[in-house]
């Protein structure tokens, strides 16, 4: 089986900066190193198999298909569109985060 290519935007890796950054200051460089293989681990199994997101948050936000998986280990969600050619990540958010606004944040056009 081929894996789909993911593609994250600039503001979902912004996302992955910004979390990586709370890590190491927070909890130190291990645990942000962890935070980034899960991270590559998570991209790699929506690439396998984009259609075992969730996407109760596409109901929620009227975005037909975009779909969630959390990030192994971590509070964090990432949010992505198959778009057939490719995996289009949005978002990588902590799940505590007010989703609705983030997602439908102006970076996202």
């Amino acid at each position: 089986m081929t894996a789909t290519p993911v593609v994250p935007r600039r503001v979902a890796l912004r996302d992955i900066d910004e979390a990586v950054a709370y890590y190491v200051v927070e909890v130190g460089d291990e645990a942000a190193l962890r935070f980034i293989e899960a991270v590559e681990k998570t991209f790699a199994r929506i690439g396998r198999h984009p259609a075992s997101g969730s996407p109760r948050d596409a109901v929620e936000l009227n975005l037909p298909g975009l779909r969630a998986m959390p990030v192994t280990r971590h509070p964090h969600l990432v949010f992505y569109v198959d778009r057939g050619s490719h995996i289009d990540v949005w978002r990588v958010l902590h799940g505590e985060r007010d989703i609705p606004a983030w997602i439908r944040s102006p970076d996202n056009v």
